[in-house]
């Protein structure tokens, strides 16, 4: 399906998503590359060593969840906008989700926005919680969303207003 619309199938997030007891331990890195294309930002911005060096620079990324710290270094080099970081140990109703995000302008904290799924409908409303920008122009800014845990698979952006 992926190759038809462009969206990945839960079967596909799954794959990807770190387990349960991985998510208990504190915010983590989740890559949402499905394709082999030559690309390695991530690896080259992970100063934990969590995202493995590609043996060829078209494979899908390799990460060792145990040495990921979430610091999401990774998310703002990636070109595709593939990364984020979730954090199921933010409170006991929600999880931090740290997403990029290239619209003007950007959120406020302590907005409420809608929290989209990876096909742009609305599922839940979100609250964000920071807003990071590189201080470079060339840096994807990255924010940071309080998201009700039943969410957290489900949510891939945000839409402003109404």
């Amino acid at each position: 399906m992926l190759e038809v619309t462009g969206i990945p199938t839960v079967e596909d997030i799954e794959k990807v998503f770190p387990s349960k007891e991985r998510l208990k331990i504190g915010p983590v890195v989740v890559m949402e590359c499905f394709q082999n294309i030559p690309c390695n930002p991530c690896y080259t911005a992970c100063k934990t060593g969590a995202i493995k060096e590609f043996e060829d620079i078209n494979d899908l990324p390799t990460v060792d969840q145990s040495l990921c710290n979430g610091c999401g270094l990774c998310i703002s080099n990636c070109p595709g906008l593939s990364i984020m970081v979730v954090d199921m140990t933010y409170s006991e109703e929600e999880a931090l989700i740290k997403i990029p995000y290239e619209f003007l302008p950007l959120p406020e904290i302590g907005e409420t926005v809608k929290g989209l799924d990876r096909e742009g409908k609305v599922v839940c409303e979100v609250k964000v919680v920071k807003v990071l920008r590189g201080k470079s122009l060339d840096k994807t800014p990255i924010i940071s969303l309080a998201v009700d845990k039943e969410y957290v698979k489900i949510v891939r952006n945000i839409r402003l207003g109404e």
